[in-house]
């Protein structure tokens, strides 16, 4: 039999911890399937730790999966193998930028297009795509540009 490759060692507190995020019931399934296999894991349970493959299959997850969250908790602890990882990027990057933004807002102290007694937001989206300021904007992304400038500024 080979050596189990990241052995799970908990302290009596992180134990008390994880039994406690599985009795809550309060957080994700995933963390507390997580925390299920970390406690069935560890060494220094009662009766010592249990097999990969007898883990997965009491809690009938994939053998990866246990594997997976012993790698995790070596790497990271127990509250890194049972968390989310945080993104970095958001999903899609923010197409008004704040240099776009301030553009937008210089525009729209200007003095209107002949003919116009003051600019909408139609007005302002069309000329700001005209200028090259930014490829395609909505009305209602300018109408969330000026909103949060008058939010911004002091009274």
């Amino acid at each position: 039999m080979r050596p189990i490759q990241h052995p799970v060692r908990l302290t009596t507190e992180e134990r008390e911890k994880l039994r406690a995020i599985i009795s809550k019931a309060k957080a994700a399934a995933r963390s507390i399937r997580r925390a299920q296999i970390l406690l069935a894991a560890d060494e220094n349970r009662l009766g010592g730790c249990l097999k990969e493959l007898e883990i997965a299959e009491r809690l009938q997850v994939h053998i990866n999966t246990v594997y997976n969250v012993r790698k995790a908790y070596a790497d990271k602890g127990w509250e890194g193998a049972i968390g989310r990882k945080k993104r970095l990027t958001p999903p899609v990057a923010p197409k008004v930028t704040g240099e776009v933004e301030a553009k937008i807002i210089a525009l729209s102290c200007s003095t209107p297009p002949d003919g116009r007694s003051r600019w909408t937001l139609d007005l302002l989206a069309d000329r700001a795509v005209e200028l090259n300021y930014i490829d395609s904007i909505s009305y209602e992304t300018v109408w969330k540009v000026l909103k949060k400038q008058t939010q911004a500024s002091p009274s």
